[in-house]
């Protein structure tokens, strides 16, 4: 295939040089977008007298050919063709011969790779947000089905606090909704159109801009051209919001492989979401949870690889631009394809309720509650603190735990002590109890499931 801008050239390019320099094979995917935003191309040449209404009618026909073409797998991309963009123009030329050459006329590749880049990721955003929300819902769902599933809440992977399980994934929730929100900004900030601004100068020709912007779904253009051809800042932000999102997913999958192992058997997954051993019969692996907290540093690569291609960039345009399509897409399509294994994943695992509730009556998790028990009768909280302190330290000496201490015991270490302590200090007492706001008791859990639900029906 000949070169576009084969003219100043007296040599052909080299083979291996040719093959490095072309970006076919991964660009291919932005055909809708590139196609589309041609044919806003040519409706606005012609309605400002550039082209002929009937040249832009040809063209629009000629794309709307090959695009046809492409869907139905009758034409097939070249991969010797350069770009995207050179393949369609290339292929509308053959088609409809010199009215096709007309099309590029106050466009550069460089505002066109914008372009499409942009469109494309804006629409499959879309797609990433509606798989959030999905996600959301069965977190909220599975909150709903166990509010009342007390099981130990953790700091330093030390049992401390009893809390529902319902209360805990709702934390996970609420981080979802945040990465919820960052895509969504991330997507309107970009979405300006950069088309018209040429190589990088604009263009000598009377374009309307907002004509292009305005139908193809943008809320404006890029105000400054050297800027709409060398911004990049967009996919950055994408790759960051997509980097804490798969740290959430990664933090939520190290709970998963270890709630499900035997140590812990909190959930069971379920059959479909688990792997066996090669030489081990009796193993049920979660390797989707594994995968999933893997391919999370993959994601981070993509977004250090596009930091470090960009930071030394001079303005303009220049081709290492060209690496920011691998990294975003790639990027991309792990987020998609965790988030569609993980939704199901925990959607189907099983709750084993009564393995959290032994699991918090070991620990000593209800030592605040006795404390703040002893506060109540008056005691300064340091010093309840000290003594509950030592009031564990003697049950480990004993093979025992608070709620069997007998009061006899208790009164010994103060007199502020009566038969209420054990009401006081059992798992339902202590999650029950905790009445402040985003806490685990019901009716905050309940508040909070509302939220989620707002949220979901906004």
């Amino acid at each position: 295939m000949d070169k576009m801008w084969a003219g100043r050239f007296s040599k052909q390019l080299d083979k291996l040089a040719d093959d490095f320099n072309s970006s076919i094979r991964f660009d291919c995917r932005m055909y809708k977008q590139d196609i589309e935003g041609s044919i806003a191309h040519a409706l606005m040449l012609a309605s400002k007298g550039i082209i002929t209404a009937d040249d832009s009618s040809k063209i629009i026909e000629g794309l709307t050919s090959i695009l046809e073409d492409i869907d139905s797998g009758a034409l097939v991309f070249d991969p010797n063709a350069e770009d995207i963009h050179m393949f369609i123009e290339s292929e509308l030329t053959k088609r409809i011969g010199d009215a096709g050459k007309r099309l590029h006329t106050a466009r550069s590749r460089n505002d066109q790779v914008a372009l499409d880049i942009r469109m494309y990721l804006r629409a499959e955003n879309q797609e990433i947000l509606e798989m959030l929300k999905t996600l959301i819902t069965a977190l909220r769902d599975k909150a709903q089905e166990n509010t009342d599933a007390i099981m130990p809440g953790y700091t330093h992977l030390q049992r401390a606090q009893p809390v529902t399980f319902a209360h805990h994934i709702l934390a996970y929730a609420m981080m979802f909704i945040r990465d919820f929100g960052r895509i969504k900004d991330a997507v309107k900030r970009m979405n300006s159109s950069p088309i018209g601004s040429c190589a990088l100068a604009g263009t000598t020709y009377n374009t309307d801009r907002y004509f292009e912007a305005q139908r193809l779904g943008f809320d404006t253009i890029t105000m400054n051209s050297i800027d709409g051809v060398s911004d990049r800042d967009f996919c950055l932000e994408l790759l960051s919001a997509y980097s804490v999102l798969m740290m959430h997913l990664s933090r939520f999958c190290e709970e998963i492989v270890m709630w499900s192992s035997w140590e812990f058997k909190f959930i069971e997954l379920d059959d479909s979401y688990s792997t066996g051993s090669s030489i081990m019969p009796q193993k049920k692996n979660p390797d989707m949870a594994e995968l999933i907290r893997g391919k999370c540093g993959r994601v981070y690569g993509d977004l250090v690889a596009l930091l470090t291609t960009l930071k030394g960039l001079p303005l303009a345009y220049n081709k290492d631009m060209q690496e920011d399509k691998e990294a975003i897409f790639d990027a991309l399509d792990t987020v998609k394809l965790c988030v569609s294994v993980f939704t199901p994943m925990i959607a189907t695992a099983t709750v084993l309720k009564d393995n959290m509730y032994t699991a918090a009556q070991k620990g000593f998790i209800n030592a605040t509650d006795l404390a703040d028990y002893l506060v109540k009768k008056g005691m300064p909280f340091r010093s309840a603190y000290k003594l509950v302190g030592e009031t564990v330290a003697y049950c480990i000496r004993n093979g025992t735990v608070l709620e069997d201490l007998p009061l006899e015991k208790f009164k010994e270490l103060s007199d502020l002590f009566e038969e209420d302590v054990y009401t006081d200090i059992s798992l339902e007492a202590c999650v029950n109890k905790r009445i402040s706001e985003g806490g685990t008791g019901p009716k905050s859990v309940q508040t909070q499931i509302d939220y989620v639900t707002e949220f979901l029906n906004d």
